[in-house]
């Protein structure tokens, strides 16, 4: 039986002066393997400690603070400062306004999370989603979690209600600091046979197509080491340099797209 996850944060979602009380799940669980660190002469596990730099001593969990250094010394920080910073926002969610989806560059997309509704609110948290649903739009909003705030979009997905995190506007570098081609660099020969070769690779968007193959090879490997088969390395060629005639090229890339398909 599937043990069920423990929720992250409680507080309410408000939508006008609708109040909704929920939970918010994690909607996203790891694909890697779980690695322990170990000492290669014993494989002991290797275990880290919270030591004072001043005395080398450990330091309990209980007696360490939070500190904010200023003027070169710490302010000391506690749990009241961190609610009274944004108290309503701790408990929380005020969806500001609702946008089209589609005007939300994917670059600003983070995490997403589920929500479901607490004792009494089934009823407005179907109202919601519902609305979100009929609507074919998203609502705006934030978050605190861990004394960290955070811009959020809430969606209708199937039956639940999902909290996207998504980054604010100055957490996104500025792409300047890039060395790249300027826009429309390509002759048109060029991009008429770029454009024909993703048109030959289009297809239906299926997330369930795709597997983390890599986990999955790396997890065998794993089980023939445990039975004392040794692995032999396959022999990549590194290309450090990309052929310069773009054209054959292109056109070899799509005679092997139709010799797959024919």
């Amino acid at each position: 039986m599937e043990t069920r996850i423990k929720s992250i944060w409680t507080g309410s979602i408000t939508f006008g002066l609708i109040n909704i009380p929920i939970k918010v799940f994690s909607a996203v669980k790891e694909s890697n393997i779980e690695m322990n660190m170990l000492d290669k002469n014993d494989y002991s596990n290797i275990k880290f400690k919270r030591v004072n730099e001043n005395t080398g001593k450990e330091v309990d969990y209980a007696d360490i603070v939070k500190g904010y250094k200023r003027d070169d010394r710490y302010v000391v920080i506690e749990e009241a400062d961190f609610e009274a910073a944004a108290a309503e926002k701790t408990k929380n969610i005020e969806i500001m306004n609702f946008v089209d989806e589609k005007e939300i560059d994917t670059i600003y997309y983070e995490q997403p999370y589920y929500l479901e509704p607490d004792k009494g609110a089934l009823n407005a948290y179907a109202l919601l989603r519902d609305a979100l649903q009929t609507s074919a739009k998203v609502g705006v909003g934030t978050i605190v979690l861990r004394n960290k705030e955070s811009l959020v979009i809430l969606k209708s997905y199937k039956n639940v209600i999902v909290l996207n995190r998504i980054r604010f506007q100055e957490e996104i570098r500025n792409i300047t600091e890039l060395k790249l081609p300027p826009l429309s660099a390509m002759n048109s020969k060029e991009m008429d046979m770029a454009v024909k070769l993703v048109e030959q690779l289009t297809e239906k968007f299926d997330v369930a197509k795709y597997k983390d193959n890599y986990t999955a090879k790396l997890l065998e490997i794993i089980k023939d080491k445990a039975k004392g088969k040794k692995q032999v390395a396959p022999k990549l060629k590194v290309v450090h340099k990309q052929n310069d005639d773009l054209m054959a090229m292109l056109k070899a890339s799509l005679e092997s797209e139709k010799d797959k398909s024919s």
